[in-house]
């Protein structure tokens, strides 16, 4: 048990949470890290308290300036907590269709939020353009920019990872992660990688990402859409970078209804859109790698931000996605032959 002085001082050290119906299933032991147990709900919170806290050792930040970022929400959140743990404002630009539940927990962390259409990256008022706009054009504020700034990959190669390593005990045999600025997947592969190279490493990828696409031809090309919100990326950006990637996995959104509402009646967990495609990529690593393996991977928030959309039946039919889900054994069927759904990638950038 943790003593802290401020609400910043208690992100970290989540638990471990074996899915037992999962991993009856498979034959392997898949494993959550829980990092919805951090304060501000999610695994942003360590980006957000490393951007914060390496930038006030820079003398680029101090108390009664002001944070600024462009998110799609969860980055926002954290950074909203740790800014006022630090006595510092918070202003988040957020595309407008994000879940309102993250809206929301920026203001109630004392964030204030600028709502802006979605507009493909390469146009001037995208989220992430705005942010940066926005903190060249005053001198009292501070852009934490998550996708370029590496304190992003620091955090998880710092804390996140030697956390896993040390649960684990030192026995991992597959770690399986989405990636949104590729902070996370950067930094964990990384460390992990350093203490043993065998680990498998497998990036999880929605539709209407590009990541997927890149990994197998070098070029990002996307197609479709996801409701998972803050994953997948465009461009290659330096807190990817930092990643070492064996395979890749493309999976639809009805595949996440399945598991999420099957973790859910068997075991009591409530997954959000991004964990549920992390547990259904670790399902898939687990089908084509045999019994035995032990996996880790994330559940990256509270599944309650993922209630008006991935549990919402109304929003669900609107993006003809089916509510009801597939049975698990035809899942698991499937998931025998994923085809050029799955790759092997053998990506580093070194």
């Amino acid at each position: 048990m943790r003593t802290g002085q401020r609400m910043s001082d208690l992100i970290g050290q989540t638990d471990l949470l074996l899915i037992p119906s999962l991993s009856r299933l498979t034959g392997c032991e898949i494993y959550l890290k829980c990092e919805f147990q951090n304060p501000g709900g999610s695994i942003k919170d360590r980006a957000a308290k490393q951007l914060i806290e390496d930038a006030m050792k820079r003398g680029e930040l101090e108390s009664g300036m002001t944070v600024i970022e462009g998110t799609a929400g969860n980055t926002g959140i954290g950074l909203a907590l740790v800014a006022k743990s630090y006595g510092m404002n918070m202003l988040a630009v957020m595309p407008n269709d994000q879940a309102p539940e993250k809206q929301r927990m920026i203001s109630l962390h004392g964030g204030e939020v600028l709502a802006v259409d979605p507009v493909p990256f390469k146009n001037e008022h995208h989220f992430y353009h705005t942010a940066r706009r926005i903190a060249e054009q005053r001198n009292d504020c501070w852009w934490a920019n998550q996708f370029e700034n590496t304190s992003n990959a620091d955090a998880h190669y710092q804390h996140t990872a030697p956390e896993i390593w040390e649960q684990m005990q030192s026995r991992i045999d597959t770690f399986v992660s989405v990636a949104g600025t590729g902070g996370t997947i950067g930094g964990n592969s990384k460390f992990l990688k350093q203490q043993d190279k065998h680990i498998d490493v497998w990036l999880a990828d929605p539709d209407g990402s590009g990541i997927f696409q890149f990994l197998k031809t070098g070029e990002y090309v996307s197609s479709g859409s996801s409701m998972t919100e803050g994953i997948g990326i465009m461009r290659l950006v330096e807190n990817f970078k930092q990643a070492t990637i064996d395979h890749a996995v493309n999976l639809p959104d009805q595949d996440l209804i399945t598991i999420s509402r099957y973790v859910k009646e068997q075991d009591g967990i409530v997954l959000g859109s991004s964990s549920a495609l992390n547990v259904a990529a670790s399902v898939a690593a687990a089908i084509k790698k045999g019994k035995g393996q032990r996996i880790v991977t994330f559940a990256c928030d509270l599944g309650e931000r993922s209630a008006s959309k991935l549990y919402n039946e109304t929003y669900l039919q609107a993006k003809n996605l089916a509510p009801e889900p597939e049975s698990i054994a035809d899942l698991l069927e499937r998931y025998q032959n994923l085809g050029d759904k799955v790759i092997k990638t053998n990506w580093s950038c070194d």
